[in-house]
């Protein structure tokens, strides 16, 4: 196993920035060797040497570098009820997800890179209704934890605040004027730190950065992984 990533290649960007001029089969099939020197394999690269560093932030978490099955997001897009016809993701993309998850509704500490903006941080994405209820009671009754987490000046420096679509209306059981009620409304929680400069993803650094930012991230990963009751 690899534990050094020295940067990815100045080419995926650009890949990135001619895919979304040309989203189409063709013009992917014909550059599809280029996707993999340029996406595939340095994203497993960079995986892998995450790997033993994740083990050190959060050791249920786990990084996968196999392109299939893995950590790595597809980059096909599901387009069977989609009113948007492009075939592929113009972004790329992977999540270290908790060892009991078995997909992307699981939380997860995640990287996306696309030619508009790199972020990292981590998160639950549109979690099944019983999971989704847990983490709601566990913000109501420990909300003192949850508003320490977010008013942490190292979060705020790193993340700003939690983010996440949300409800209209107070969720069922909750009162509209509740202390945390646009927490409660939220459907989608993660909260994510955006890279200064893209172009420094080509550099051995960027790898350091994302530790650091995961490091950051623990108090509130915790509180979501032991909200849906599994170990952190």
């Amino acid at each position: 196993m690899s534990t050094q990533f020295s940067g990815f290649p100045k080419d995926l960007l650009a890949f990135y920035s001619e895919l979304i001029e040309n989203n189409n089969r063709p013009w992917f099939n014909e550059n599809k060797q280029r996707f993999k020197d340029t996406v595939v394999y340095p994203m497993s690269d960079f995986i892998e040497a995450m790997a033993p560093r994740l083990e050190a932030i959060a050791p249920m978490y786990i990084a996968d570098p196999r392109p299939n099955g893995g950590s790595m997001f597809r980059i096909y897009r599901d387009v069977r009820f989609s009113r948007d016809p492009r075939p592929y993701k113009e972004h790329c993309a992977c999540q270290f997800r908790h060892q009991a998850g078995r997909d992307a509704h699981a939380p997860g500490f995640y990287v996306h890179i696309a030619p508009n903006g790199v972020r990292f941080g981590g998160g639950v994405y549109l979690p099944p209704a019983p999971v989704l209820s847990e983490i709601r009671r566990n913000i109501h009754e420990q909300g003192a934890k949850w508003n320490a987490i977010k008013q942490d000046p190292e979060f705020m420096n790193a993340f700003t605040d939690v983010n996440g679509d949300g409800l209209k209306r107070a969720p069922k059981g909750y009162d509209i004027d509740h202390p945390n009620i646009i927490d409660l409304r939220r459907k989608t929680f993660f909260i994510m730190k955006p890279l200064a400069s893209i172009d420094s993803i080509t550099t051995p650094g960027f790898i350091d950065e994302v530790d650091e930012t995961f490091q950051k991230a623990v108090p509130f990963m915790r509180f979501l992984t032991n909200a849906v009751d599994l170990p952190f």
